[in-house]
């Protein structure tokens, strides 16, 4: 038994550049856990992962030949199965032993033991460990199947499917080659470089001389992490001689690092006349069709130079660089020419091409829902009392970039062009910006629409959305959501909470709802449907701010209207959860919750009257002179105070479960009872659900 690094390598032609990372990564983890669990690697064998655009590979340390024997103890029968009254063997037994490869006169060795309610056989025996010549084919194809490939080719003759062509395997256990047949090919050690600057086939000596063999004679920098890293520091390092800033670039630079394999870092330069030209157009044109890295200024302007990640490091890259800014140049006179297009109509004048464009085909059209979008947006300005003016007109037109040629060209840029067309239709800065900030947040972390007129029409897009699809069941199921309603909602919260604005949120689906034409609708109760559906969505976005879980469970068990005091909420129960008193007074407070569903129809107010023992008296006084304190402070927004004035009800409260039985036989009495509880509940609960807090 020999321990050695195992490499396994599929040599492919080019893999999708933005599924690289996740597929290299599955594809090591899964062969490192085929060999772990076959005994052939220790559970903690470290593992190198590497991916390039034309390879899949993994090297594992520690990896034996063969797995070590081990002992393993199986069930047979139950004893009354296996052995007659004599206590020999049955036919039925010596039918299992001889399946099994058991001696005929083996079974006397059998252990008896209880299993569950019978006694059955149990055989114990030395089983020989796996060797790796005869799983690690298994285990590769295991791994391939577990990748994240939707859609497989063929190739050639055979039947082999992956998601491109396979030309090589390799198969190296230290030094030795592991026979084995995958995808059609059968397992080598020979491998092949850069496409262009490699000296051909290379053959890996040794699996721990794969990396570097590949680097030196193939010039490939097999690891993902480690081009990435590569690429990132030479864009930096070239950034910063050139006095510029590359800005965001987190995405670019992953499906770069997917598509070279010996990278090297050049500047290209196009017309700066460009730059008249909205500069989104031409990031947007240089990252997505050509993979170049914009370079700025400090203020975030562009710049009229950029970085090229080029596959080819050559001692002259004039030929590349200008070969680069030859095939940019036709891309920015494109979207210069998209642009002095669309502003020879005004967006307004583009409205009646949104009539035929179909937002939904239970829902209207475009220019319908512009209509409905544009009313609730009004409404809803008017309660943030801002400019109902702006807000209407502002999402009157927010849509209309659907309709120009540059977002035709670009959908990544609605809502931006719409900005730049507003403007240059002579339209007010507020509503511009409003058009473009109506589609945020787009994600999370995203920037939120500023100013009371962005946010009105930024809520009205959503709502609409939201209380349209749930008005008519299109309702997010599992990981389906196909019209980004969990987006949407999620962009609400935000925007109420963190803005933060006083609107209500029952109110605002209401609203939105009237903007529908009657019967349009259809589903029954869709209004609470969709507060619950906002009300998990809030609950998850709290969590991931690091709240604790039973404080959100309080503050949303009352499902608060305004979304924007839920904060300050959360702040006064945790401030009432340190106090001495809180844990006894959240028991009480479950204690009365269990004990009114016993209650006989609605409580009324108690009478004191009607009081008998002296602990429910106390108690009576106690919460009379509390409540309008509590109720005082709920009004004044200051829910630390309100719930921390519950403290001085806790010996009440404890004497009263102590002295009072609330299930009296008078039936006036136990009523009475019943009111006081819900009373004293009902001043509990003021700011959230404190029994939530009981364990």
């Amino acid at each position: 038994m020999t321990s050695a690094t195992l490499l396994v390598e599929l040599l492919t032609e080019e893999l999708p550049p933005k599924a690289l990372p996740r597929l290299g990564e599955t594809f090591a983890t899964k062969i490192a856990e085929g060999l772990k669990a076959r005994g052939l690697a220790p559970t903690d064998a470290a593992f190198r992962t590497f991916a390039s655009p034309r390879r899949l590979a993994v090297t594992v340390a520690q990896v034996a030949s063969e797995a070590a024997a081990k002992e393993v103890t199986e069930k047979l029968m139950p004893v009354s199965v296996a052995l007659d009254a004599e206590g020999k063997p049955t036919s039925a037994l010596l039918k299992k032993m001889e399946a099994k490869g058991i001696a005929a006169d083996a079974f006397v060795g059998f252990e008896r033991r209880m299993d569950g309610k019978a006694e059955a056989l149990f055989h114990t025996a030395m089983v020989p460990g796996a060797k790796l010549a005869d799983v690690l084919a298994g285990i590769v194809q295991d791994a391939i199947k577990a990748l994240p490939i939707p859609k497989v080719m063929r190739w050639g003759d055979g039947d082999a499917t992956f998601v491109r062509p396979v030309h090589k395997l390799t198969l190296l256990h230290g030094a030795d080659v592991v026979p084995g047949r995958v995808l059609d090919l059968d397992s080598g050690r020979t491998t092949r470089g850069h496409r262009f600057m490699s000296r051909g086939d290379i053959d890996i000596a040794t699996a721990d001389a794969y990396e570097p063999t590949l680097l030196a004679e193939g010039k490939v920098i097999p690891s993902f992490a480690e081009r990435r890293a590569d690429i990132e520091r030479q864009l930096l390092a070239e950034a910063a001689k050139q006095g510029a800033l590359l800005n965001e670039y987190a995405d670019l630079l992953d499906e770069v690092a997917a598509l070279v394999e010996h990278p090297t870092v050049y500047v290209g330069e196009f017309e700066a006349e460009f730059l008249a030209v909205p500069q989104e157009c031409l990031i947007l044109t240089m990252r997505a069709n050509q993979k170049y890295f914009p370079l700025f200024d400090g203020a975030g302007k562009l710049l009229n130079r950029f970085l090229i990640v080029s596959n080819m490091r050559v001692a002259d890259p004039s030929n590349i660089v200008a070969g680069n800014a030859r095939v940019v140049r036709p891309r920015l006179s494109d979207a210069r020419f998209f642009f002095e297009q669309d502003k020879k109509q005004t967006l307004e004048a583009r409205l009646p091409r949104l009539a035929p464009v179909v937002y939904h085909n239970k829902l209207g059209s475009q220019l319908e829902r512009v209509e409905r979008v544009e009313a609730l947006a009004g409404a809803i300005a008017a309660q943030l009392h801002g400019d109902v003016a702006a807000a209407k007109r502002a999402a009157r037109l927010a849509k209309a970039d659907l309709v120009t040629d540059m977002v035709g060209e670009f959908p990544e840029l609605q809502g931006i062009m719409g900005r730049y067309y507003a403007l240059a239709d002579g339209e007010g800065q507020v509503v511009a910006d409003a058009i473009q900030a109506h589609y945020q947040p787009r994600f999370a972390g995203d920037a939120l629409p500023a100013g009371n007129v962005a946010a009105a029409v930024a809520l009205a897009d959503k709502l609409d959305a939201l209380v349209g699809f749930f008005g008519i069941g299109m309702v997010p199921t599992g990981d389906k959501d196909p019209f980004a309603l969990r987006r949407a909602a999620l962009g609400v919260l935000r925007i109420l909470i963190e803005a933060p604005l006083p609107l209500e949120l029952p109110k605002l689906i209401d609203t939105a709802a009237g903007g529908f034409k009657p019967g349009l609708l259809t589903t029954e109760d869709f209004s609470a449907q969709l507060q619950d559906f906002m009300f998990e969505r809030l609950k998850n976005l709290l969590r991931e701010t690091g709240r604790d879980g039973a404080v959100i469970d309080a503050v949303l068990a009352l499902k608060p209207a305004r979304i924007d005091l839920v904060p300050a909420k959360l702040a006064a129960v945790e401030a009432f959860r340190a106090l001495p008193e809180a844990e006894a007074l959240a028991a009480a407070n479950k204690r009365i919750v269990n004990i009114l569903k016993k209650a006989e129809g609605t409580p009324g107010e108690p009478d004191f009257a009607l009081l008998q023992e002296e602990a429910e008296k106390a108690l009576f006084r106690q919460v009379v002179e509390v409540a309008p304190l509590v109720r005082s402070h709920v009004a004044n927004e200051d829910y630390t105070d309100a719930l921390c004035a519950l403290a001085g009800l806790r010996a009440a409260v404890d004497q009263f479960f102590e002295d009072v039985m609330v299930m009296a036989e008078e039936p006036l009495t136990r009523q009475n009872r019943f009111a006081l509880l819900a009373q004293l509940a009902g001043l509990m609960n003021q700011v959230a659900d404190i029994s939530r807090l009981s364990a």
